[in-house]
């Protein structure tokens, strides 16, 4: 899989597969799309845009954001004015305007990494100027950091937070729980709560302190990610700087790990670390990563099976007479006893209990197209309604979730068989097993999708998996309020940026800097490359 960057001339096209121009862009998009053409031409690791992008949120977060019911930091400063009224008002606009920014800085940086003028170190180096002003930002598209933060309390206070809903702990964390959760328990592993109780410890009851130290948690999180990345990538021969820029510098990861301070930035922290001690052959202790995740979030657990694939092989390339179905037996066999190991001292050491299995089913509240069951629910009701059926949605959607559920363990359990060849595909298995997992489960949430994301860069993908991979992410990118709400009911809304979706991408994959040109001797298959890999630094 090689391409190499080609120079021409200004046109929206590139020469296709074939060897023929699919054609130009019509006068209006290349007029619009001329501002980007010079950026990515004078600052092409667009460092610059996506700083003025991560500083724009920043200062917006605090009226527009994911902001406090009480108090906070507009309240202190006796600008409170601007988290109501017009004054929210142009905090939103300031808002949207800075997720916008980023999401082009990241399509601007992807056509200078595509194009082979980017490499990796200046991937990290943008990353270090985008992320560094977030640092200070108030939560933005989420308010679950406040929901951590009341676990954790609730541990501290001698709670039960698997079998308790936030509101029998009043105080000043429980007023900043949305409404919808403060009845309801909590799904994540007994990791999670073991932190949210060292949080809660150290802040007290301060809101301000508590949610700093969560942003210092998931920033490290986040560059545990950026660490990572390049190093799996450089183990199966990928290109690092398409794997840091598609799946880290990606506006879902950076946006919703660091500006929203989830704990999937720890838990894909510890998957990404896992998969790479496989990778170098380090078995034991990167199960026991993986089972850490689990003990976290459960959905870490989605990377094991393939991990033990790639233990399968190893005992068998060190020629142990165990056979081909001995190894299989004695990879599964030690991958199962070390995580039940390391999750029960996990679970002990915490002191949570067990009543998080219990919980792992999660919640069934939220509503969005991103899970496929509830686009479908949304589809099918009103057309059985239109042909006279008395139907109820919620009726329609718990069956479309059931479908779902057993579409999810049958794609799993394909994405394992098919995706078992060598360590690539095992990395191409994992990031399969969690498309899988967030397509089809009863909720999705836009986080959910950095767990394949990271992955997707990693082992080559073709042109075609990069070009939805970018399409896909403006459009999650830029269908969510700073405030967490979605957009995705609103039909004007989604079209319009389903359009400007489409042509960024297409900007992205058909620029003037970038035209793939297959090496000596490739394959049809190879032909689809986006890039020749360059090795990590450190690998």
């Amino acid at each position: 899989m090689r391409w190499r960057s080609h120079r021409r001339s200004g046109r929206c096209s590139t020469i296709s597969r074939s060897g023929q121009p699919p054609g130009e862009c019509d006068a209006v998009t290349s007029y619009l799309l001329r501002p980007l053409d010079r950026l990515s031409v004078r600052y092409p690791d667009a460092r610059l845009t996506g700083t003025i992008a991560a500083v724009t949120i920043t200062l917006a977060s605090f009226g527009g954001g994911a902001i406090r019911y009480r108090g906070g930091v507009l309240d202190t400063l006796g600008l409170s004015f601007l988290s109501y009224g017009h004054g929210a008002a142009i905090s939103n606009v300031a808002m949207w305007l800075g997720l916008a920014l980023m999401t082009l800085a990241w399509v601007i940086l992807g056509r200078g990494v595509l194009s082979g003028q980017v490499t990796d170190r200046a991937v990290t180096r943008s990353l270090i100027w985008w992320v560094a002003p977030l640092l200070l930002a108030a939560p933005i598209l989420s308010r679950d950091v406040y929901s951590y933060l009341m676990q954790g309390a609730m541990v501290r206070d001698g709670f039960d937070p698997y079998s308790q809903g936030a509101a029998v702990n009043p105080g000043p964390m429980l007023l900043e729980v949305s409404h919808d959760w403060r009845n309801t328990t909590t799904p994540y592993g007994p990791l999670h709560l073991w932190l949210g109780d060292g949080v809660t410890t150290i802040a007290g009851d301060s809101v301000t302190a508590g949610v700093f130290l969560y942003k210092l948690i998931s920033l490290v999180g986040f560059w545990g990610i950026v660490w990572c990345v390049p190093r799996i990538t450089a183990r199966i021969n990928g290109d690092a700087a398409v794997a840091l820029w598609l799946g880290v510098a990606n506006p879902v990861t950076v946006l919703h790990l660091v500006g929203g301070m989830h704990n999937e930035s720890v838990m894909v922290a510890l998957v990404s670390l896992g998969i790479l001690l496989a990778l170098d052959g380090r078995f034991t202790a990167a199960i026991a990563l993986v089972a850490v995740s689990v003990a976290f979030k459960a959905t870490g657990i989605i990377a094991l099976p393939f991990l033990a694939w790639m233990m399968h092989r190893h005992l068998r390339e060190k020629g142990l007479p165990l056979g081909s179905v001995g190894a299989f037996i004695a990879a599964g066999f030690w991958s199962v006893v070390t995580t039940l190991a390391v999750v029960s001292v996990c679970t002990w050491l915490s002191g949570a209990g067990w009543g998080w299995i219990a919980e792992l089913s999660g919640n069934s509240k939220v509503i969005n197209p991103l899970a496929i069951p509830s686009l479908v629910a949304g589809i099918l009701t009103p057309l059985l309604e239109m042909t006279g059926a008395e139907v109820s949605y919620n009726a329609v959607l718990a069956l479309m979730r059931q479908i779902g559920m057993v579409g999810m363990l049958v794609g799993l359990v394909i994405a394992w068989w098919v995706f078992r060849g060598d360590d690539r595909r095992n990395i191409m298995g994992i990031a399969a097993a969690y498309t899988v997992v967030v397509t089809l489960n009863a909720v999705t949430l836009p986080w959910y999708y950095v767990s394949l994301v990271v992955l997707l860069g990693t082992f080559d993908p073709s042109r075609r998996i990069v070009g939805l991979t970018a399409w896909c992410s403006v459009v999650v990118a830029m269908s969510f309020t700073g405030s967490g709400n979605h957009q995705m009911y609103n039909l004007v809304w989604m079209g319009v940026l389903a359009l400007v979706a489409w042509h960024l991408t297409q900007w992205l994959m058909a620029g003037d800097d970038a035209v793939p040109v297959p090496a000596v001797d490739t394959t049809d298959a190879d032909a689809d490359a986006v890039r020749v890999p360059r090795p990590a630094r450190g690998a």
